[in-house]
């Protein structure tokens, strides 16, 4: 009965949580609501949030959110790597999420139909994003594979697994260290539009790059928070 109880509770804070940032605090920016999340959740309980959600992108910012002062200098810092990479990687759609950064690319600018070779436009993406990450060390990178519903649930696991791990090898060749990367396939499982249609398809296709802070800068940033 005790457990249920911290259940339930857990569970009513997160909808709160979630309620108060989806309509009570549109007023804020980017970085206050990263230091909303994580100052009202907590990084645990921001992880159950993104899980609930189904958006391993979103849960890898919410769950590693620190809140606070903390978070604020964090996101000040993400603003700013978030505003260099939409002037310097076209191709992709930018978004500051909470005290990260979610670059996502849909397939088509990345990968031929069924492939997970890099297309010639690709690299020159990848390469001006790899640059940034270059000069932005003190963050770490989740690069998440997606796919429509065509084709078998194990066959698009796998292609969802190869296009990340190709993004990957792309970003590493261009002097990423490697412990800073990260990689997972979804497949079909996570979509943000309507299988059924083909518009709908296209953007399911696609690789999401995660950008959040290190040890490193989480330690900075709470040493700037005393």
């Amino acid at each position: 009965m005790k457990t249920l109880k911290i259940k339930i509770a857990t569970l009513s804070l997160a909808l709160a949580t979630l309620s108060i940032l989806g309509s009570g605090c549109n007023s804020l920016t980017k970085t206050q609501k990263g230091a909303a999340i994580g100052a009202g959740a907590g990084g645990t309980l921001g992880a159950f949030i993104g899980k609930a959600a189904g958006n391993t992108a979103l849960g890898a910012i919410i769950g590693g959110a620190v809140g606070g002062t903390a978070g604020a200098f964090i996101g000040r810092n993400m603003d700013r790597q978030a505003a260099e990479i939409k002037q310097t990687v076209p191709g992709a759609t930018v978004t500051r999420e909470g005290e990260g950064i979610l670059v996502k690319f849909d397939s088509g600018i990345l990968f031929d139909t069924d492939k997970a070779d890099l297309k010639p436009a690709a690299q020159a993406n990848l390469q001006n994003l790899a640059n940034s990450l270059q000069k932005n060390l003190n963050t770490n990178i989740l690069i998440v594979g997606h796919t429509d519903d065509t084709g078998s649930d194990a066959h698009n696991m796998d292609l969802s697994v190869r296009r990340a791990e190709s993004v990957k090898s792309y970003i590493v060749a261009d002097n990423v260290s490697a412990s800073r990367l990260t990689t997972s396939g979804k497949g079909e499982s996570e979509p943000i539009a309507d299988n059924t249609t083909v518009a709908g398809r296209a953007q399911n296709r696609r690789v999401e790059i995660v950008i959040v802070a290190n040890d490193q800068m989480k330690q900075q940033a709470k040493q700037a928070a005393q």
